[in-house]
């Protein structure tokens, strides 16, 4: 491509927020010379990310060209890139990709970012990355692509996370990454860390590794930073690259192999290979080992061309830019925040395991007191000492500091009165789900709170409108429904009665935010949206098995879903009690839809929890005993018509949810199943899946989301 073909790809992108690249000339400590340092900054705060878009790059490439005229003439000795406080670069800005509608204009872009790159790498003089703070796909392989790095101690979030995020690190990543830290550590780098809900590195991690050359603390960063660069120019000082590895060498050859190999196997472990990009991360790296870099590149442009237009790649841009980035934070239907009630202390009804996990949350994120009760004290003591245990395993890993989590421990008490929330603005119940013992618990709750204090249930599956009937202010009730584990599930399921006021739902909503949660509006109807969702899918793999598919062909029918784990697996997770009383729920609910096994109440009955257990090689099987006590139809099915079956039964309940007016759309389904499921980023939710594999035009005549929306436009 000619530089003129570059410009006419920024012009598509007129609206692009450039990133701008800004020179400093700097003399360099002990008379090394000039140096000049490259700033990228967008020109706003901290909570607009810089990114790189074409505009960007092409301003970028034309900095960097001017600067290698003037190392060819002798001006400067070395080249630095940085950012802006907090930030390296972010990355690729993912909405100019999304709008690539072209495969040639995706290839356009990666030969920019490649032609960008390249001219970093040779200068003629050294170049640096000074990495400040969070440096992404794109942003890391800046500094990749430099001839040497730092990093700062304070620096977070350094990653590659293309393959979560259905691309390659397609501007030299997978070429230079398994070379300079060793192909084991790549991969865990391009691979186990994206899709393990897309883990990052820190500035010591990285250093660790051996991605960055230097480390220095944030105060001096930039200072220090220039006088290493000094060291290394004039010489004194030379990096030693421990983990790098040549890949000629044939010592290499197998280990580059067995970590291709193992890579291959995470992928499948945790995808069922349902997305290709991680795959195709592997491909590359597999091919670039005899590679010369500008092959790899070549390579690398071609991959990425082809993933920008694939369906999965759009989906994921979906659920993480337009649902997890920015529906999440606007939620639909929440009303105004101004209408919120200070909250300064919290009650919570129960001391069992949910309640405390939730007394711990609320104290630790809102740093206010908590008091739990219970019926007797042993309960109560016996909450309270988990709270602090859990402190303190914070503590020993040192996510938490020392006065934190004294604070922490004080905030929360315990007490066999409900007297104890007689000045709580906010009281959450945690006990047995049984309509009869809420409402119970709420009637002793409303006799003793101030008029204005919340209440608030963590039903899954229950009527609040039912809970709040007999209250004498039943627009104080809430549903707030909490996934377990409470610390690590980031969905909270804002449940609106009837009677439900708007400052009672805008304090909810605040809260969620306190307690960072990503918080959905969800009408008062049966097991809300998660759990009426993921209930249909185990009800229709289960009933499969029931009418006499073999337990392996069922339980792993939906593996091209690529989802977390298996129906039975899931099962066993929850608790088969548990899954079945919320069944039987729905099956009040909402009839045959929702089936209520009698080879799971047999299970549950006979008290076993799980239909797996490892036989004596290790390889999950049914025990005999536990056959012989189940029943089954005489009229199996296929894994593909299992897979069917269960994709149309999901098009129709979500159909169903949308016409109840369950939740204000399709988006907040997806995004409800993404944060509160675990449903895999790559599908894009659960509705663009559906659209992809026909079962919403099967079943109800038309897609979920419009073409273009989580797919390529038509």
């Amino acid at each position: 491509m000619s530089a003129n073909d570059f410009r006419k790809l920024a012009a598509l992108f007129p609206d692009e927020v450039v990133t701008h690249s800004y020179v400093q000339d700097i003399a360099l400590p002990g008379g090394a010379g000039t140096f000049a340092l490259v700033t990228l900054d967008n020109g706003m705060d901290h909570s607009k990310p810089t990114t790189l878009g074409p505009n960007t790059l092409v301003e970028l490439g034309n900095v960097l060209e001017a600067l290698r005229e003037r190392a060819g003439r002798g001006e400067i000795v070395g080249v630095g890139v940085t950012g802006k406080p907090y930030f390296l670069v972010a990355g690729a800005d993912l909405s100019a990709v999304k709008n690539l509608k072209e495969q040639d204009h995706g290839l356009w872009m990666a030969q920019l970012g490649h032609d960008v790159y390249a001219t970093l790498a040779n200068l003629g003089v050294p170049s640096f990355a000074f990495i400040n703070g969070l440096a992404l796909g794109g942003g890391l392989e800046i500094a990749l692509q430099s001839n040497y790095r730092t990093v700062s101690t304070g620096a977070g979030a350094l990653a590659l996370p293309e393959a979560f995020l259905g691309l390659v690190p397609g501007w030299g990543g997978v070429y230079i990454l398994p070379r300079l830290i060793g192909p084991e550590n790549a991969v865990k780098v391009m691979i186990e860390n994206p899709l393990s809900n897309n883990r990052t590195l820190t500035g010591p991690q990285a250093f660790e590794l051996g991605i960055a050359d230097a480390m220095f603390e944030p105060a001096d960063f930039l200072e220090q930073s220039l006088a290493w660069a000094a060291s290394v120019i004039t010489g004194h000082t030379t990096p030693v690259r421990k983990n790098a590895i040549d890949p000629s060498e044939e010592a290499v050859a197998g280990r580059w192999a067995s970590a291709v190999e193992a890579g291959r196997a995470f992928v499948e472990s945790k995808t069922s290979n349902a997305s290709p990009a991680p795959a195709k991360v592997l491909d590359i790296m597999e091919a670039n080992r005899t590679m010369s870099q500008s092959e790899s590149a070549a390579l690398e442009c071609e991959t990425l061309a082809y993933l920008m237009q694939t369906d999965e790649f759009r989906s994921t841009v979906y659920a993480f830019l337009d649902l997890v980035q920015k529906r999440s934070k606007r939620p639909a239907g929440a009303p105004d925040r101004k209408l919120a009630r200070p909250v300064t202390k919290v009650g919570v009804v129960g001391a069992g395991l949910m309640a405390s996990q939730l007394a711990l949350l609320f104290a630790r994120q809102l740093k206010v007191p908590v008091v739990m009760t219970d019926i007797d004290q042993a309960r109560v003591d016996k909450g309270v000492a988990y709270v602090h245990a859990e402190v303190d395993k914070l503590l020993a890993k040192k996510r938490i500091k020392p006065d934190a989590a004294n604070r922490t421990k004080a905030l929360v008490t315990g007490s066999v009165s409900k007297a104890a929330f007689s000045d709580a603005d906010f009281v959450i119940e945690a006990v047995f789900e049984e309509l009869n013992v809420k409402k119970q618990v709420f009637a002793e709750v409303e006799a003793i709170v101030s008029p204005e204090c919340i209440l608030a249930t963590n039903t899954s599956s229950l009527s609040v409108t039912a809970m709040a009937e007999d209250l004498q202010h039943p627009e104080r009730l809430v549903g707030f429904h909490f996934f377990n584990p409470v610390a690590v599930m980031p969905l909270l399921e804002i449940v609106k009665a009837p009677a439900t006021d708007d400052a009672v739902l805008a304090t909810a909503f605040e809260l969620a935010k306190g307690l960072k949660k990503t918080a959905v509006l969800v009408k008062d109807a049966a097991a809300f949206v998660v759990n009426r969702v993921l209930l249909r899918l185990m009800g229709e793999v289960i009933a499969a098995f029931d009418e006499g598919t073999p337990a392996d062909v069922a339980d792993t029918a939906l593996r091209p879903m690529g989802l977390p784990m298996t129906p039975f697996t899931l099962s066993a997770m929850v608790g088969l009690p548990v899954a079945q009383h919320v069944q039987e729920s729905l099956h009040a609910a909402f009839g045959d839809r929702f089936p209520v096994s009698q080879n799971l109440q047999k299970l549950i009955d006979n008290g076993i929890t799980t239909l797996w257990v490892p036989d004596a090689a290790g390889t999950p099987a049914i025990p005999a005993e536990t056959l012989a006590i189940l029943s089954f139809g005489s009229t199996p099915s296929t894994g593909a018509d299992v897979l069917r079956r269960t994709q149309d039964a999901l098009a129709e309940e979500i159909g169903l949810m949308l016409t109840e007016g369950v939740v204000a759309g399709p988006e907040d389904i997806d995004l409800c199943m993404i944060m509160g499921a675990g449903w895999p980023m790559f599908l894009g939710g659960i509705t663009p899946y559906l659209d992809r594999v026909g079962a919403s035009e099967r079943v109800n005549g038309k897609r979920f989301l419009a073409p273009g929306v989580a797919s390529a436009a038509v």
